[in-house]
């Protein structure tokens, strides 16, 4: 007998009418507060010609294939604007934002989407700390907080949590403690290097009470996750001038005192695509664009990419990002 199709696939939000309005509420608040101190508004391309190399991020790709490249031109959907923006600074744009769609293969989950609402900003003449101030301000007023967040470096953060120094402890010790802690066959994890088993203990023990009843601010990463954020100089040990928010055990941002020289953020290009290659991983190229920008001049600023989507679950207390978002990858 030939099966019949099924038609009746459900096609409603799978979020509710007053959290989607709720939503725009808040799209609003922060539109409103970025008006307010003179922050300019940009768009930037979803689909560019380049991606990013950090192996932890997968990008979805696209190919356009009319007038003017008759064998077809690879685009890639951008996992953040992030270089675009940087472009813009580097002409002297000032300040400004964006508050628009990312995406990222591979996510997808009670708190990720493929594709995902993004506020992302860069402030020339502003520092970590200045930086942090900002994104305070900006929870504070699109949530109606009152408290003052936390502030914890990741070292602080490892050792009062699990007694062990981030920045010393070797890759034994980490697998000791992930498997004292109950991490089941810890020791036959395939992770390699320090930076694997940090992350394997923060999102396993830390993670989870990070930011509960008071927003907490994580900052000084080891130098081997600086990602696109400079070094301070003269700290012992070196540290990434970098930070994450945390509200409700929840990641919702990631800032950066912006590395800015073309030759660092070269080679940084060139580990990544290492990494890749030992990770069995798709190769990508560096934006030269971007380097262009970096080698003409990017002004000394902080720039931090802010998850809306989250932003709106720590709002609402909702527990999945489905009850924030329309239509999320199973309703798409």
């Amino acid at each position: 007998m030939k099966s019949v199709p099924d038609v009746s696939l459900d096609w409603r939000p799978s979020a509710p009418l007053e959290n989607l309005r709720a939503r725009a509420a808040l799209l609003a608040r922060i539109r409103g507060f970025f008006a307010a101190r003179g922050v300019l508004e940009v768009e930037t391309p979803a689909l560019a010609g380049a991606a990013v190399t950090d192996p932890h991020l997968a990008s979805l790709r696209s190919c356009y294939t009319g007038p003017g490249f008759p064998g077809g031109l690879l685009l890639y959907l951008q996992t953040s604007p992030e270089f675009a923006m940087k472009r813009l600074l580097a002409a002297g744009s000032g300040p400004i934002y964006q508050l628009g769609k990312a995406y990222r293969d591979g996510e997808a989950g009670r708190r990720h989407n493929p594709e995902f609402t993004l506020l992302e900003w860069y402030r020339p003449g502003f520092d970590l700390s200045a930086l942090m101030d900002e994104v305070e301000a900006l929870t504070a007023e699109v949530l109606g907080l009152t408290r003052r967040c936390e502030r914890v470096s990741y070292r602080d953060l490892f050792r009062r949590s699990l007694g062990i120094d981030p920045f010393e402890t070797s890759v034994e010790a980490l697998r000791d403690c992930a498997r004292r802690r109950g991490l089941a066959r810890s020791a036959e994890l395939p992770l390699s290097g320090p930076d694997a088993w940090l992350d394997l203990l923060l999102t396993h023990f830390i993670e989870p009470g990070l930011g509960v009843g008071t927003p907490c601010f994580v900052h000084d990463y080891p130098p081997s996750q600086a990602a696109l954020a400079r070094l301070r100089p003269g700290a012992a040990p070196p540290v990434a001038e970098r930070f994450e928010l945390y509200i409700g055990g929840m990641e919702i941002a990631n800032g950066y005192y912006e590395l800015g020289d073309p030759v660092e953020q070269r080679a940084r290009f060139v580990h990544d695509r290492e990494r890749r290659r030992r990770d069995g991983l798709p190769d990508v190229a560096p934006d030269e664009r971007l380097l262009d920008a970096l080698t003409h001049g990017l002004p000394d600023c902080a720039g931090v990419a802010l998850g809306v989507d989250r932003l709106v679950m720590a709002a609402l207390g909702a527990k999945s990002i489905g009850e924030v978002v329309a239509f999320p990858l199973d309703k798409a």
